[in-house]
């Protein structure tokens, strides 16, 4: 007997409907028709179900902040590292703790289940690192927490910034992260990569670095991390996040770059709804859209995956940690309309993105966690033109969170006409 059983569901690369039978929060079966009981089953009506969103790239520490402790009214990148900086010092370990949980319960609702944040580590206290640490464990039934050790204030610039990378690192944080666009010189930028790719060397972890945040062309610490990714073999561990001033380089430079990008296995992380607001903002005009270039990446055959960056804090001022809102404004800020491209899009942030975080068992197919998303819509590209109500989410097996049908009754004259926006 199955613990659940998805009855009437509609997966990427099938004709028919399927039924998804799941236990002990593993899916053990899928089929067109599946003999065998169940102790819940789910219509899913003929909606799309999916593996659960994954959101590679957030910071939870500062989420929900907008405004505190003045608002950033520049728009700037810049401007929002000072706003934060003039935060830390009153930060509380209860209102992190409470603004990241709200976050997440949103997260759960739209059915991002695997979230990869960067936490501050150049306040001395490491607050920031022990909070979100300890919501880790307390929310790991419901969501995976993946958290960077992020020195906002540049590993070289500020005091004592690598030794609280390390002390982060020992309390059990998993990636290590980087600045170097943001380090005093471009020398320091390029030691800053240096030193921490050979740390996650030494301790055999991830890294996942800010780079090259900037619409500045010469601003090209990805090569850098390109060369320690192949000198301490680090292939497929290592993801390169913003990777703005991509939109800027001179096109026979970046022809060169991407070879090498291949072959060190990098991973770009993308996240179009706040560089599309913090970039080309010392323009006039043209002002420069500043994203990474996805869909020529993608064509090179180097995995790309998207995040959301921020939702309402210095940096960002919107947003609902919606994941499909971000390849939303993907598709249009990239020119990637097209339907193979939207497909490609979806993957940037299910199994393109389960890539770059190295997950294990994630997926829809039997042996991978029972984790997915049935959505009110029929197909990828569905879900991004509606961003369709999550109708179910569903954990290891186990319903975590569900929400009605999205209708609209519409009066023409002769009677209210009942209107689903995907059929």
């Amino acid at each position: 007997m199955f613990d659940i059983l998805i009855v009437n569901a509609k997966i990427h690369g099938k004709k028919e409907l399927v039924q998804i039978g799941c236990k002990d929060g593993k899916i053990l079966e899928i089929a067109p028709k599946i003999e065998s009981k169940a102790k819940e089953i789910i219509d899913a009506a003929g909606y799309f179900v999916t593996p659960p969103f994954i959101d590679s790239h957030i910071h939870l520490d500062a989420t929900l902040s907008m405004g505190m402790p003045r608002f950033n009214q520049s728009g700037t990148l810049l401007e929002g590292i000072k706003i934060w900086g003039e935060l830390k010092p009153s930060l509380t370990h209860e209102a992190i703790k409470a603004r990241a949980k709200q976050l997440l319960l949103w997260s759960i609702a739209k059915g991002n289940l695997v979230i990869r944040s960067h936490v501050d580590t150049t306040d001395p206290s490491l607050l920031a690192v022990d909070v979100l640490l300890e919501l880790r464990r307390e929310m790991k039934e419901f969501v995976d927490l993946q958290l960077v050790a992020f020195p906002q204030d540049g590993v070289l610039r500020s005091k004592n910034a690598m030794e609280l990378l390390i002390r982060a690192l020992d309390k059990g944080v998993d990636v290590i992260g980087g600045i170097p666009h943001f380090e005093r010189t471009m020398a320091e930028g390029a030691e800053s990569v240096r030193l921490l790719c050979e740390l996650a060397e030494q301790r055999g972890l991830m890294v996942d670095m800010h780079c090259d945040e900037s619409d500045d062309p010469h601003s090209r610490y990805i090569e850098n991390l390109v060369l320690e990714t192949q000198r301490l073999g680090l292939h497929g561990r290592v993801a390169g996040s913003h990777l703005t001033s991509m939109h800027s380089m001179d096109n026979y430079y970046v022809s060169k770059l991407f070879a090498l990008m291949s072959e060190a296995r990098i991973n770009c992380i993308c996240n179009p709804l706040v560089n599309m607001n913090l970039q080309g903002r010392h323009d006039t005009y043209p002002k420069r859209r500043g994203l990474m270039r996805v869909s020529e990446l993608l064509d090179a055959g180097i995995n790309v995956s998207f995040g959301h960056d921020d939702v309402m804090d210095p940096w960002y001022p919107m947003g609902t940690h919606d994941m499909l809102e971000v390849v939303h404004m993907g598709a249009h800020a990239l020119h990637m309309t097209g339907v193979d491209q939207q497909a490609s899009l979806f993957d940037g942030v299910t199994i393109n993105a389960a890539k770059t975080l190295n997950l294990e068992n994630y997926g829809l197919a039997p042996g991978c966690n029972a984790d997915m998303v049935i959505l009110q819509a029929s197909s990828k590209q569905e879900c991004i033109r509606l961003r369709p109500a999550r109708l179910f989410v569903i954990r290891r097996g186990k319903v975590i969170s569900h929400m009605p049908k999205t209708r609209a009754s519409v009066n023409i004259g002769s009677g209210d006409v009942d209107v689903d926006f995907c059929r």
